[in-house]
């Protein structure tokens, strides 16, 4: 019997106008059997937009309030109820959600926000590398989680698409305590895995239509790249991600582990990509990291024998840019901070690199986009 393969849709999208973009989610969900082929009737929908950090829309660093207003309109058109929210790591919830333009576009059309401001603490035996997590109420107040994505670079994981998007249903101000268990990225990578395969989100649609090259997931800049893809498969979605930017898949460990631990597949002759040619999109001088993400335990992998790994890709800042607001050092998970305002608070704050894990939540937290 021949093995079923991942759909992965991939649509041509110009512009951020959410009647189009509606008709090309509304076709791309129809080419993956149908909307309630994926929901069951009575079910409550929880849209899960990437709303990192209040940000403007120009700097593409959230999922476009035009994209999430297409998902409201194919919910409530398809006679479900939906919720909509994100924990961001620093802010609160609804404030940054109003400032980013979601709850403009929920009220209009009748979406409530969940909770997202309070969690739940669960027990996965199943987690490969992490068996539990502090879950957002929202997550239990509802019956299935539609993933709305943003296409960005990463400087800790290379890649923040379909699987990384789900870290906002862990409660915000928890994440630090992942980045001090996980400091090496393979392994948080993994915990990102495991995420994933508690949720269980049943669809993934990727805002692509202008994407973030660069120093991501906040301080890169915007590249158009004209896509919308949607699948039910993270792995898969991720992976056609990386073939648009010219970056290997298997270099990805969010992608690699997904495969490993059943969460879905990247192999290209197991994936079925529909709509549009993936040559349409092609970014293939995209501004990312094109080095594997190795464990520091498993530096002996096969696959990585001959890339040459960089082992000194630290954070550093930009003393030109930074206007000593002192946000990094805050979001140093560590107890011991690995930043600090040595020489005062009238100086740039200065890094003690023996300390460092490499989690780089100081640069995805500077508002000044200073640190590198």
């Amino acid at each position: 019997m021949q093995k079923v393969r991942s759909k992965v849709v991939l649509l041509w999208c110009e512009r951020y106008n959410e009647d189009l973009i509606y008709e090309k989610i509304k076709y791309g969900i129809e080419l993956l059997g149908g909307f309630k082929s994926i929901f069951k009737e009575g079910e409550k929908i929880l849209l899960k937009p990437n709303n990192l950090t209040s940000a403007t829309i120009e700097e593409a660093v959230t999922t476009h309030p035009a994209v999430f207003g297409a998902a409201c309109r194919l919910v409530k058109e398809n006679n479900f109820e939906a919720y909509y929210g994100d924990s961001p790591s620093r802010e609160n919830p609804v404030q940054s959600l109003r400032k980013n333009g979601f709850t403009e576009v929920a009220n209009r059309y009748n979406v409530p926000l969940a909770d997202f401001e309070h969690a739940k603490k669960i027990v996965f035996n199943e987690g490969k590398v992490c068996k539990s997590f502090d879950i957002v109420n929202a997550v239990f107040d509802t019956d299935a989680i539609i993933s709305l994505s943003k296409m960005k670079t990463h400087a800790f994981t290379r890649i923040t698409g379909a699987i990384k998007n789900q870290f906002g249903c862990v409660l915000g101000f928890n994440k630090g305590v992942f980045h001090v268990k996980y400091p090496d990225a393979s392994q948080f990578s993994r915990m990102l895995v495991d995420l994933n395969r508690y949720l269980k989100p049943r669809l993934f649609i990727m805002d692509a239509i202008v994407a973030m090259e660069g120093n991501g997931p906040r301080s890169g800049k915007p590249r158009k790249v004209n896509c919308i893809l949607i699948s039910k498969d993270p792995v898969a979605l991720d992976s056609v991600f990386c073939r648009i930017i010219n970056l290997e898949p298997a270099f990805v460990a969010t992608i690699r582990y997904g495969k490993q631990d059943g969460l879905g597949t990247f192999h290209e002759n197991e994936i079925e990509l529909l709509g549009d040619p993936l040559e349409l999109f092609y970014c293939k001088d995209f501004d990312v990291e094109r080095k594997p993400i190795v464990s520091k335990t498993k530096r002996s992998l096969n696959i990585f024998k001959k890339v040459k790994v960089n082992e000194n890709h630290y954070p550093r800042i930009d003393e030109t840019v930074c206007i000593k607001c002192g946000i990094c050092v805050d979001s140093c998970p560590l107890e011991k901070k690995a930043l600090s305002f040595k020489n005062g608070k009238n100086n740039i704050p200065v890094y003690d690199y023996s300390l460092c894990i490499r989690c780089f939540c100081c640069q995805e937290n500077c508002p000044q986009k200073a640190i590198k």
